[in-house]
């Protein structure tokens, strides 16, 4: 896939809570190296932990978070283009990040999905006619996007999604 944009500011606040919290306020008081190694440790850890709660695994996953670009590198063996696409996704949708280096494989490579940036104003049935012509076929996007949507109605501006091929 390469590199995707996000919006930095949009997504899971996962850097204001906890280690990644902790290490990041002590590498803006002190933004000596070793600090600022730290805290970008710290935020790779929380969104690996994340991209777990979900219940998404990669043989080999590996999270690399750099603070000063928002860029976070991910790599490691999906066992299915859904389950990478998945993982991106989560990387991406996190407060802070703008960029994801997805250096992923597969095991059993398909094609990918498209992706859709959520505006002011849609709905998942909104972006489902605007993909597959049926505003009806908006389930196919939200069960693309389970875990990380709880609900079809749940989706904010700024939140990246996949939009799977229509067959």
């Amino acid at each position: 896939m390469g590199l995707l944009s996000f919006i930095k500011d949009a997504g899971e606040k996962l850097f204001g809570k906890g280690e990644a919290h902790a290490a990041q306020q002590a590498a803006a008081s002190d933004p000596s190296p070793d600090k600022t190694a730290a805290a970008n440790a710290s935020a790779a850890k929380a969104i690996e932990d994340y991209i777990r709660s979900m219940n998404l695994t990669a043989d080999g996953l590996a999270v690399e978070f750099d603070g000063a670009s928002g860029e976070v590198s991910v790599s490691g063996e999906a066992a299915d283009q859904e389950t990478r696409e998945k993982i991106v996704l989560c990387c991406g949708n996190v407060a802070g990040v703008g960029k994801v280096n997805d250096n992923m494989t597969t095991a059993a490579p398909v094609d990918e999905s498209q992706y859709y940036t959520v505006v002011k104003g849609d709905n998942l049935s909104k972006i489902s006619k605007q993909y597959y012509g049926d505003p009806n076929k908006y389930m196919k996007i939200f069960e693309a996007n389970k875990p990380m949507l709880s609900h079809p109605d749940k989706i904010y501006p700024g939140q990246m999604l996949r939009i799977p091929p229509a067959a």
